[in-house]
């Protein structure tokens, strides 16, 4: 039987530069070698024609964390620990201080760079807004209702919601139960829900991270243009709860003697809230 067998560990006592890399393998009898902080600390050990000095594998690092945005304490620990006992050099001191990314380009001398990158990265930024823009206009339907309201959920009691509001008073007046249509935005994956009642359609123009959380806020478009409660805390007595104990003391009354009530109204809303998760088109 044949076992392939990967050498690990205390190669960076060994392994200084690419060629020391085939010798370890052979001085291990592996199949092949790993190697974590020796690469760690200078990359370029797999770089065949041989090691670049530190300072340049640092600032070319840096270059890559501007181009994809990397968080600044993973590149801060990621130039620590190239550095290593440089630590208590001027620049290592400045390093350790850094609490940005602009702070770490400053102190490996690439203020300069950071500026450019910037300056391109936000004019980038401006031109995919402006297309987000346009593709919003091209959704734009001139008899849609528009607000910029967001579902927050610490304004409402617990489980009550502006949907099921809405579904409420639809029930009241004799309206077809709301339609939701929502899209997500490739750009950023956020979304934004239209939602249809008595032929109107209603939406907010501040696109969500989550389908519910867009249909919730279309849903308080619609119910703040009717004029009608949406439950927040603040508009004082809640008759969706109120409704909601009566039914459940009910219940249980009947419960007791042996009997069932036909499922209330409440759990037939959030029923049609979870189905309504299915089956979002992309724009």
């Amino acid at each position: 039987i044949t076992v392939m067998l990967i050498s690990s560990g205390g190669s960076h006592d060994f392994i200084k530069e690419y060629t020391d890399i085939e010798s370890f393998q052979k001085a291990t009898a592996a199949s092949s070698v790993m190697i974590a902080r020796a690469a760690m600390w200078n990359p370029s050990i797999f770089r065949k024609e041989g090691l670049l000095p530190l300072k340049e594998v640092m600032q070319d690092y840096i270059k890559y964390v501007l181009r994809y945005d990397n968080h600044y304490t993973n590149t801060k620990y990621c130039l620590c620990q190239m550095l290593r006992e440089q630590l208590e050099t001027t620049q290592g001191k400045k390093l350790h201080a850094a609490q940005s990314t602009q702070e770490i380009c400053e102190a490996f001398e690439m203020a300069d760079f950071y500026e450019e990158t910037t300056t391109i990265f936000e004019a980038k930024k401006t031109s995919l807004e402006t297309e987000t823009q346009d593709e919003d206009d091209e959704m734009e339907d001139p008899g849609v209702i528009k607000m910029a309201v967001r579902f927050d959920k610490r304004e409402y009691p617990p489980q009550i919601t502006p949907k099921m509001y809405l579904l409420e008073w639809c029930r009241k007046e004799k309206h077809p139960q709301p339609v939701y249509e929502t899209v997500q935005r490739p750009l950023d994956r956020l979304f934004c829900s239209v939602v249809k009642v008595a032929e109107q359609k209603y939406r907010s123009t501040l696109w969500d991270k989550s389908k519910k959380l867009a249909e919730q806020a279309a849903a308080i478009v619609c119910l703040r243009t009717l004029g009608v409660p949406e439950g927040k805390l603040c508009e004082g007595e809640n008759h969706l709860i109120n409704k909601r104990k009566r039914e459940d003391q009910e219940r249980l009354n009947n419960r007791e003697h042996g009997e069932d009530l036909v499922e209330p109204s409440h759990k037939k809303a959030n029923f049609i809230e979870e189905n309504s998760d299915m089956n979002v088109p992309k724009m």
